[in-house]
């Protein structure tokens, strides 16, 4: 059994509490069984845009990838001819991750 947060039922929970109007804009995304690191970032970007700098800045810092979501980051890279800086522009990264995540896989 993994040991991360039911997504799914915050998310559910937080659309209800908040944005109960926003519901059905979100219904695809609700829709899968496991999150993904982007699928999370994705929801984030829709349901709280026009949020405040501060708190965006806060979040970059505090945010945690997975294996799996590096390696799609980074193949991300490759389909899309992106050198570093483009992708870490993109993905809102710092290009020191970027050059650590391809030396490391």
């Amino acid at each position: 059994m993994k040991n991360t947060p039911d997504y799914k039922k915050i998310y559910d929970d937080m659309l209800i509490i908040k944005h109960p109007e926003r519901k059905e804009e979100f219904q695809q995304l609700l829709s899968k069984s496991d999150f993904s690191a982007l699928d999370i970032i994705e929801i984030n970007k829709v349901l709280f845009s026009g949020g405040f700098e501060e708190s965006a800045r806060f979040n970059q810092r505090h945010r945690s990838y997975d294996p799996s979501t590096i390696i799609h980051i980074l193949e991300y890279q490759k389909k899309n001819k992106l050198n570093n800086s483009q992708l870490a522009k993109h993905f809102k990264l710092s290009r020191n991750t970027v050059t650590k995540w391809k030396s490391h896989f």
